[in-house]
């Protein structure tokens, strides 16, 4: 089994936690992060698009100039697509772009991306992390103290909601629960920041 080093808020190493091989130590599928991935923001597309076609946009309805005799093309309709303010010849509709996959191909992906963030050392254990109030001075303390600099995703067992709070003004870090989890988010950003209890958990939901 993996083993990671547990700091505290100070960035003290104040023990060691072993890591569930099954979770954090599996053989790594790219494909199944890459379905899981496009699934995400597929799902996450409003495909509110919408545009008028030649039936939809308003007049037109007379035939502008005969058919013959003039010299000109013939034409039909004013609102015709090759007029200015004709409408569109395959105007886009509003569409759910939303599809399903696999769950073992979602677990594979997250498995996959918690064994890149152990291999890459991008993952910081911590023994806990809460606040007794909502501040955002004491969230960049500690990441500060942790040395991190980087676009960060912070994982708490259950919702705190100080926690939750602190974290969500900071610039390119996200504060989410281990239940929460999506392969996107963890990929999204450099390091990851995880309670021992959401560890817990996380191999609790997921093994």
């Amino acid at each position: 089994m993996p083993k990671i080093n547990v700091l505290n808020i100070s960035g003290e190493t104040v023990g060691e936690i072993e890591l569930s091989e099954n979770i954090f130590a599996v053989e790594i599928r790219e494909h199944a992060v890459y379905e899981a991935v496009k699934n995400h923001l597929a799902n996450r597309r409003q495909g509110t698009q919408s545009a008028k076609t030649r039936a939809e946009v308003r007049g037109g309805g007379r035939k502008p100039w005969r058919q013959k005799g003039t010299g000109r093309a013939r034409q039909g309709s004013i609102r015709s697509p090759q007029w200015r303010g004709g409408g569109v010849v395959f105007a886009p509709k509003p569409r759910d772009y939303s599809y399903a996959i696999p769950k073992k191909i979602k677990r594979l992906a997250l498995k996959s991306v918690l064994t890149s963030k152990v291999n890459d050392q991008e993952l910081l254990v911590l023994d806990e992390l809460k606040f007794d109030d909502i501040s955002t001075k004491n969230a960049v303390n500690v990441l500060s103290k942790l040395g991190v600099d980087k676009k960060a995703i912070v994982v708490i067992g259950e919702g705190d909601n100080a926690v939750y709070r602190s974290f969500r003004n900071i610039p390119g870090v996200m504060t989410t629960v281990a239940n929460n989890l999506n392969v996107y988010d963890i990929l999204n950003h450099d390091m990851m920041i995880i309670t021992k209890d959401a560890v817990k958990t996380v191999e609790e939901v997921y093994a």
